[in-house]
C-alpha cells in the first residue's frame, strides 16, 4: 500500500504574525500561513498565522521525522515555551502535526518493495517531554485516498 506522510511543528496565532513569531524565537521557519478568511473563494485561506518547521523526507518512519523536527527545535524549547505561553493568552498555541495519505498511488515509486515499513512509529518519551514542556497539541491527520472503485 503506498504511504506518504510527513510531520510538522507549529505555533499559531491570529494576532501574532509568522514573521514576529520568528523575529521572538530566533529560527527561520520552513513554512508560514498568513491569516486570512475562513472560506474564501475560489481557495481557503488559513483562519490564523502560523510558522512550522516541517519534514517532509520520503522513506522515514513518522518517528523518525518528528525527530528530524526535535532535533532542531529543542535547542530553543526555553524560547519556544515562552512564546507558546503568550500566544495561548490569545488564542492561539502549537501543535505537532502528523498527515499520513494511505493508498497513494499517485505517489507510489518503482522499487518500492524495498522501501522500509513506514506504518510503525512511536512516541518516545523526549518527544513526550517536548510536547509538555511546550504545552502543544497532537494532532494526526490519515487519509484513505484509494478511490470509490478501489473498495470492496
Amino acid at each position: 500500500m503506498p504511504l506518504r506522510q510527513y510531520a510538522y511543528f507549529a505555533l499559531f496565532s491570529r494576532h501574532t504574525t509568522a514573521d514576529d513569531m520568528a523575529s521572538e524565537l530566533g529560527i527561520t521557519p520552513d513554512e508560514v500561513t498568513v491569516r486570512g478568511s475562513r472560506f474564501t473563494e475560489p481557495a481557503v485561506v488559513p483562519v490564523d498565522h502560523s510558522w512550522m518547521v516541517v519534514c517532509r523526507e520520503p522513506g522515514l518512519r513518522v518517528d523518525e521525522q518528528i525527530t528530524c523536527i526535535l532535533d532542531r527545535l529543542q535547542p530553543h524549547t526555553d524560547r519556544i515555551c515562552d512564546l507558546t505561553r503568550h500566544l495561548a493568552r490569545t488564542g492561539g498555541g502549537a501543535v505537532l502535526q502528523i498527515v499520513r495519505y494511505f493508498n497513494d498511488t499517485d505517489q507510489a515509486h518503482p522499487g518500492a518493495a524495498d522501501a522500509p515499513n513506514l506504518f510503525g512509529w512511536h512516541l518516545d518519551r523526549k518527544v513526550l517531554d517536548f510536547l509538555n514542556a511546550t504545552g502543544a497539541e497532537l494532532d494526526i491527520d490519515e487519509y484513505d485516498m484509494a478511490g470509490a472503485e478501489d473498495t470492496t
